[in-house]
């Protein structure tokens, strides 16, 4: 892949930095009791959002619920994604899902799913669907080290493998499964290396290294356009977060080596590239910071003023056709109408 256009990676840089900011005021949001669980990429931004930057228009992605940046990056508005986090009215699930758990068939975004690693065997599916079509998408599907040891990752990969599927595994590596550090997961010198069990590349990346991570899946999601079958990354990054808003991390890692890998900050390292560049400096990253949070306070009030879903709702998108049991039940929950 040639160099990366300025406004790639202005463009990275800007989503990196506004899902840091936006998930710092989703965790206050969690301690006032506004929203019930987050679980924070503080530290692996970089994989989620360059990742999902190096999709096509017509490409699938499917994030889990880690994956903030890669919805930004999509095209998900702050908007959209707060009303589907505090479950209002205006959310398109109705307040159904947890938080995250977001999907877009306008965005051709899958739905996240809580199972660790069941988003994979979907991905898995809707590619085979693409090759079967010979539609001209890729699909990019991205999940945690703790993922690698579910049993949808190994049958994914290997009916990824034998068919040659136009998918991409993007694997973020961050250390943990929860508590559980990767050495206890696994023998394998590397997370990549399991694709060569299954018949195809796999390739270690920096995961905090946005131009690494961009490169590596563009590479890959064009070999998979060209009918050369599926490709496993290792991400390399750390979560510097708990694992989710209700995990306390400091009961099983040591501060310093959380300490350690705030020297290898994912913002840090991009924001030097861009300067060393010529195309970033103290003052335009003030002002981004600066616009930033005033474009998230203000979609945060917005979104709070929302009212919740309507209780009506709650018979809608099952049936076509509304059985006479719920009807009967809707209209005694509306109080004697049948609207």
């Amino acid at each position: 892949m040639g160099a990366m256009s300025a406004e790639q990676l202005t463009k990275i840089y800007r989503s990196i930095v506004q899902t840091r900011l936006f998930e710092a005021r989703i965790v206050a949001l969690h301690r006032q009791g506004r929203i019930s669980i987050y679980a924070t990429s503080e530290g692996e931004e970089a994989i989620a959002v360059a990742g999902a930057s190096a999709l096509r228009e017509g490409d699938w992605l499917f994030p889990d619920y880690r994956s903030t940046g890669a919805l930004f990056a999509r095209g998900v508005s702050m908007p959209e994604y707060l009303s589907q986090l505090l479950g209002t009215g205006l959310d398109s699930s109705k307040g159904r899902q947890m938080p995250t758990h977001i999907a877009s068939r306008r965005l051709r975004i899958g739905s996240v799913s809580t199972p660790v690693g069941n988003g994979i065997p979907h991905a898995v599916g809707l590619s085979w669907a693409a090759k079967l079509r010979k539609g001209p998408e890729a699909v990019l599907v991205l999940f945690g080290d703790g993922a690698t040891s579910s049993d949808g990752f190994h049958a994914g990969m290997n009916i990824a493998g034998v068919h040659r599927l136009p998918i991409v595994f993007l694997c973020r590596n961050n250390q943990y499964a929860i508590s559980l550090p990767l050495k206890m997961q696994t023998a394998s010198k590397t997370i990549a290396v399991k694709a060569e069990a299954y018949g195809f590349d796999g390739f270690r990346v920096d995961g905090t290294d946005a131009v690494a991570v961009y490169s590596a899946v563009h590479n890959a999601l064009e070999r998979a356009r060209d009918g050369k079958g599926p490709t496993l990354i290792e991400a390399v990054a750390y979560r510097l977060g708990a694992h989710t808003t209700s995990d306390d991390a400091r009961r099983y890692r040591a501060d310093e080596q959380v300490t350690e890998w705030r020297q290898r900050d994912c913002v840090e390292i991009l924001r030097r590239q861009l300067e060393s560049q010529e195309l970033w400096d103290s003052r335009r990253d003030t002002e981004l910071r600066q616009n930033l949070s005033l474009e998230i306070d203000d979609c945060i009030s917005r979104a709070l003023a929302e009212p919740p879903p309507a209780v009506a709702s709650l018979f809608d998108d099952v049936y076509s056709d509304l059985p006479r049991n719920l009807i009967e039940q809707r209209k005694d929950l509306l109080g004697g109408t049948s609207s």
